[in-house]
């Protein structure tokens, strides 16, 4: 039986989840339309997702995915990160504000949330998906027991062969295209930066498992290319993020709709991690400085408080406004219609 007919999903679309912009509203919207919605809890506590698994499911009847984080277990380094607030200081200083006194860790890896383990298993959503990671031999095997088909982010062939050894039931092939954070386990390691293409295919050849493509498409004729590459499905954030049942907030969608979406930068700076983000004036302060970003999501803490300052004078130039490189593709519309035009794109080759 292939991935989509486990799932009962009619359309080789996944909605990614993203962290602070999909919503229940988004994911059931996607889901009720034949595709994959998803929320993702990585960035909260067991509490948070269980309102928003509870919210999902009074909209749709339909499978949706829950994604969470598995980063490294981020280890303080007190003089790192007072070195970190340190060089900050001037840019919370134009906004008239003080940077935090000292940095903590906003939110726990999957692997280090027993709560957060318990939960899954216990509300069993049709979907879990990993990211920068994956979890412990027993929480797979009581996620798979609970009847959950699991995937994982890769961005190699060694991190997707990781995926396959643990039993994970597929894998997203997720480019150095793509938006948002990048899936690499360790990103302390050197990364080839396979775009998604090349993943893609290496991936369908090189393992038994079901290929994801994930990473630059926007349309239909996107979706097409990675079926013809092989892939079951293909995965579609920054497409989704301009629809108005995201929460991305107003400067987050002007810049996606202005020339700014011409330009994507890989940056640590906002939160410790490399993240592809809408080039803003964080990003260029972030090129420009060579002090290494504390661990993640540590220094999030520090990037989060300085665009709370930054937007209560009105300038929005420092949000996470993560987006892949298709971003002037990006189009505003409902979810649910851009999954009907993102089919017909399919059908009509164009």
């Amino acid at each position: 039986m292939s991935l989509l007919d486990r799932l009962s999903v009619s359309l080789p679309i996944l909605q990614a989840p993203m962290a602070g912009v999909s919503t229940p509203e988004m994911a059931a919207a996607v889901s009720n339309a034949g595709a994959l919605g998803g929320i993702a809890v990585g960035a909260t506590d067991a509490t948070g997702p269980a309102a928003m698994i509870t919210a999902v499911r009074a909209l749709t009847p339909r499978p949706f995915n829950v994604n969470v984080f598995v980063h490294t277990t981020p280890v303080a380094d007190p003089a790192r990160e007072d070195d970190w607030l340190g060089v900050l200081a001037p840019l919370f200083a134009g906004f008239g504000a003080e940077p935090p006194a000292r940095l903590k860790t906003i939110y726990q890896s999957f692997n280090d949330d027993a709560a957060m383990q318990a939960l899954l298993v216990e509300t069993a959503p049709p979907v879990v998906s990993f990211h920068f990671g994956l979890p412990g031999a027993d929480v797979i095997a009581a996620l798979k027991a609970s009847g959950c088909v699991l995937l994982a982010t890769a961005t190699s062939l060694a991190e997707a062969r990781a995926v396959e050894a643990a039993g994970i039931d597929a894998v997203v092939a997720q480019g150095w295209e793509a938006g948002g954070h990048r899936g690499v386990f360790d990103p302390d390691a050197a990364d080839d930066r396979l775009g998604t293409m090349a993943l893609t295919r290496l991936l369908v050849e090189r393992t038994s498992l079901p290929v994801i493509a994930a990473g630059g498409i926007m349309d239909g004729r996107g979706v097409r290319a990675a079926l013809d590459l092989g892939a079951v499905a293909a995965q579609l954030g920054t497409a989704f993020i301009a629809c108005p049942e995201s929460l991305a907030d107003s400067f987050y969608r002007e810049a996606l709709a202005s020339e700014a979406a011409d330009h994507t930068v890989m940056t640590h700076a906002i939160s410790g991690r490399p993240a592809r983000c809408l080039a803003n004036r964080f990003t260029a302060w972030g090129q420009a400085n060579a002090l290494p970003a504390p661990a993640y999501p540590i220094a999030y803490d520090a990037g989060k408080a300085l665009n709370a300052a930054a937007k209560a004078h009105g300038d929005g130039g420092f949000g996470a406004q993560w987006a892949g490189q298709g971003a002037p593709l990006a189009r505003s519309m409902p979810a649910a219609e851009l999954v009907a035009r993102l089919v017909r794109e399919m059908a009509a080759g164009v």
